[in-house]
């Protein structure tokens, strides 16, 4: 528990000033350090499936991805920055399994080549993909106080599912995949996620002035005046964010189940490895991204 504490409190405050205060490419470069961690753990974890995974093809596609986010991509007009990567990730997305089974072409037991051009390319999708759309979400207006948003809301639930299943939890949610996870856990984490989310578009303009008062954020970083939405669809996009959230945290269970691990590395003192932190985080992350192309778009 105090690791876990410990590793939370030297970590939060390092996320938070990256997000609202670095430029976009040092944002790209980082995103890409944690999802190239993420995809090494997630491919260690389908050795235990039996798969020979293409470690090093992996790699180089989800680096290559990020460092045409980093290069490739305007911060001036969020419209064109969005179809910028609604087309390099339609892209990618259709060209990794054929680039991945070419490749596993060469293995000397052919039984092996699908399995591992399978295992590199939902690898991509699952970890890279989402990070990458975190970093396009760092590229709109007001994109550092969305990103704000968006971990808050799912450290909050994360953090309620954790203390109120484990004192008040007794109906579990999915024992076969996660035996600790309970319907209160998960209530609670919905409550929490809809207070702070509320929170925040509510004081939105006091946040973001605060912020660029104190140089963390840019004037189009912040939420400002007439580019506050309307909270009706702030609550229901909170609880899109908390459900997606949650699927993650059971999806990843899932798969290290299936490993018969209990945790996807060890890099983090008291919470495990990265995928075990940013697990939520990928489900959540592409909820939000489509919400904000759509109010770029409209």
């Amino acid at each position: 528990m105090l690791k876990r504490i410990a590793t939370a409190l030297v970590l939060i405050p390092i996320v938070i000033l990256l997000v609202l205060r670095a430029p976009v490419p040092v944002v790209a470069v980082a995103a890409a350090v944690v999802a190239l961690v993420t995809v090494q753990e997630f491919l260690k974890l389908t050795e235990s499936y039996g798969v020979q995974p293409l470690r090093l093809a992996t790699y180089i596609f989800a680096g290559l991805f990020f460092l045409l986010l980093a290069v490739g991509t305007t911060v001036e007009t969020p419209l064109l920055s969005a179809v910028q990567f609604l087309l390099a990730a339609a892209f990618a997305c259709a060209i990794s399994p054929f680039l991945f089974l070419t490749i596993a072409m060469r293995r000397a037991e052919l039984r092996g080549a699908y399995p591992a051009a399978a295992a590199s390319a939902f690898a991509f999708v699952y970890v890279a993909l989402p990070m990458g759309m975190l970093v396009q979400l760092r590229q709109q207006w007001a994109g550092a106080f969305w990103l704000l948003y968006l971990l808050l809301v799912v450290w909050a639930g994360d953090i309620f599912a954790y203390f109120v299943g484990r004192s008040l939890g007794r109906h579990r949610m999915a024992p076969r995949i996660s035996p600790k996870k309970t319907w209160e856990g998960a209530a609670a984490s919905l409550a929490a996620s809809l207070v702070v989310g509320i929170l925040l578009f509510n004081h939105a303009l006091q946040i973001s002035s605060f912020l660029l008062r104190l140089g963390l954020i840019q004037r189009r970083d912040g939420l400002f005046g007439l580019e506050k939405p309307e909270l009706w669809p702030i609550i229901l996009l909170t609880i899109a964010l908390n459900i997606a959230a949650q699927l993650g945290d059971l999806v990843e269970s899932l798969i290290k189940r299936g490993a018969g691990v209990k945790d996807s590395g060890a890099i983090l003192p008291g919470h495990g490895g990265m995928l075990d932190r940013i697990d939520a985080l990928l489900f959540a992350a592409p909820v939000l991204w489509y919400y904000a192309a759509w109010r770029v778009l409209h």
